[in-house]
């Protein structure tokens, strides 16, 4: 905490150079924040197996500003998803990669965070930090110290986005390194959109590290479907806080696959503000050597007639290690809530570790509100069914884990991703290394 400490005093000026002032006015507060509280770790109920500050002890430089290393992520990432038509993104090392303009409807911004400041210095004051400050958090204190850039997604009342929206964000760096990115995605009343984003690693012996902190605002009567696929190397480590805040009659759809990763910790708050607001968040997590995936979720029932829905899966193998934490908390004014979690998880052997803590906390009388959990391993009898139907042993395998990803993957109302998405899990489960991208 220290090194990091020392390193923002020193070098605050370098920080700020290259940012927008506006960005560079949320440091001070940050700072405080961090020094105060540092990065959250164990004895904290939600931090009992992922210590922060010990994944980042490591001497990881820092990308203070955008280098030109003459990295071109079009003749990088090429992408196999088929008939996906849609608004393509790149961040590269932390910074929006800034290209022709797309033929967004009128009044939609999708681009640099930095440019969001410049242009609409008001929405950014507004809703930038909102959510992350109020939660006094030392990772995304952290974050907020030492961005750079990022992107920021913002759709106008009514406009609805025919073509979803694609965001790659891209590690390439020859040594290692630490990246900080936010986004941003604010949709105001009757807005429509669907954005995916995809993490990729392109060295894989560097050491590659990245904060993220994403803030999401959902206004009235708006539809928002979140798509997360995390794809990179043995020598990464992830660390989000994602932040939803819904307004009446919203609905938002979070979907986060993690199928190839080093250490992966992920954060997710919801807050159903408005009344019949609507919540679904699922998760899908392959993990094995000794990879490790830990998601948190806090989902709160502030008022009536609000429904969530959480489905969290894990597929264990080797010394791999997955953590589930998850919570919702129906508050005494939250009366006609509906709450549903569900947690299951499938485990290749003795050697792999699965720890799960689903919760509820129910302040009202008159609600709707389930929780289970499962972990175990594949069913013998089915087993035995598939076999003695002259299927060999491996494909037994293979086919009941791929059909215990399915529900997970109907979630996904982007058709041609959930085609490609069944592919990349298959060649996962055989053990071939495949990627969305591809290198020339």
């Amino acid at each position: 905490m220290k090194q990091y400490i020392d390193f923002f005093v020193s070098e605050r000026r370098k920080i700020d150079k290259s940012c927008s002032p506006l960005l560079n006015s949320f440091r001070g507060k940050a700072f405080e924040t961090f020094s105060r509280s540092g990065f959250p770790a164990f004895p904290a109920e939600n931090y009992q197996y992922t210590d922060i500050g010990g994944l980042l002890k490591g001497d990881l430089g820092f990308y203070l500003n955008l280098i030109k290393n003459g990295f071109n992520p079009h003749k990088v990432f090429h992408c196999n998803v088929p008939n996906l038509n849609a608004y393509k993104h790149f961040i590269v090392n932390g910074h929006f990669l800034q290209e022709p303009e797309k033929d967004f409807p009128a009044g939609v911004f999708s681009g640099s965070l930095n440019l969001f400041a410049e242009r609409y210095p008001d929405l950014f004051s507004r809703y930038f930090n909102r959510q992350a400050a109020i939660n006094d958090d030392g990772l995304s204190a952290f974050n907020t110290m030492f961005v750079q850039d990022g992107y920021v997604l913002y759709v106008p009342e009514n406009v609805v986005l025919e073509k979803p929206v694609q965001l790659t964000n891209i590690s390439a760096s020859h040594v290692d390194s630490l990246i900080n990115r936010r986004i941003l995605v604010i949709l105001e009343r009757g807005a429509q959109v669907k954005l995916l984003i995809c993490d990729h690693t392109n060295e894989d012996h560097a050491m590659s590290a990245a904060t993220q902190v994403a803030e999401i605002y959902a206004g009235e009567h708006t539809s928002f479907d979140w798509y997360e696929l995390e794809e990179s190397t043995q020598n990464t480590i992830r660390l989000t806080n994602n932040f939803v805040s819904q307004a009446a009659y919203s609905s938002v759809v979070i979907n986060n696959i993690t199928l190839c990763n080093g250490f992966t910790r992920n954060n997710y708050r919801i807050d159903l503000a408005g009344e019949q607001a609507a919540a679904n968040l699922q998760g899908l997590a392959i993990a094995d050597a000794k990879q490790t995936v830990d998601n948190y979720t806090l989902i709160n029932h502030h008022t009536t007639h609000c429904r969530s829905s959480e489905l969290f899966k894990y597929l264990l193998d080797d010394e791999a290690t997955g953590v589930f934490n998850g919570k919702m908390v129906v508050f005494p004014e939250a009366q006609k809530t509906e709450a549903y979690q569900i947690n299951r998880n499938l485990l290749g052997n003795s050697r792999c570790r699965m720890y799960s803590q689903p919760k509820l906390e129910i302040n009202a009388d008159d609600v709707k509100c389930s929780h289970g959990m499962t972990t175990g391993q594949l069913d013998e009898a089915a087993l035995f069914y598939m076999r003695s139907r002259g299927i060999p042993h491996d494909e037994a395998v293979l086919m009941l884990k791929f059909a215990f990803t399915g529900d997970v993957l109907q979630g996904i109302c982007i058709e041609g991703l959930r085609d490609r998405l069944k592919l990349l899990i298959e060649k996962r489960l055989r053990g071939e290394l495949i990627k969305c991208q591809g290198c020339i």
